[in-house]
């Protein structure tokens, strides 16, 4: 059996899945275009910080009041493999899903920059 110091050792050394997702309003439909480098902990960290009631992105987070969390998904769109660079694959997924969704128009994103921490 593995200690505890182990297994703390081991989830941080293993490689975190990085892509392109949406936050989507089933509801509305509108969405909000994001990539991370670490797809396991943006939706973890998301849904915190709008059941705080105080997600960065304002719309999003009205939406969240009004609708409640049922209204809502996450969905991973693109997942970038494990044997590419993930900061240079990511530029390109990211500039890839812009274009083809248009996030600035329909969805609740304000910025160009859709990279999450």
């Amino acid at each position: 059996m593995k200690s505890r110091a182990e297994l703390k050792r081991e989830y941080k050394e293993r490689v975190k899945p990085a892509g392109v997702f949406q936050i989507k309003n089933t509801v509305t439909g509108k969405f909000l275009l994001g990539s991370s480098l670490n797809l396991d902990g943006v939706w973890n960290s998301a849904r915190f910080t709008l059941e705080l009631g105080n997600h960065r992105n304002r719309g999003l987070q009205a939406d969240w009041k009004q609708y409640g969390a049922e209204a809502f998904v996450f969905e991973v769109l693109d997942q970038v493999p494990d044997d590419a660079d993930p900061d240079k694959e990511l530029e390109i997924y990211e500039a890839l899903w812009i274009e083809q969704l248009a996030p600035f128009d329909q969805g609740y994103n304000t910025e160009r920059k859709i990279r999450q921490a």
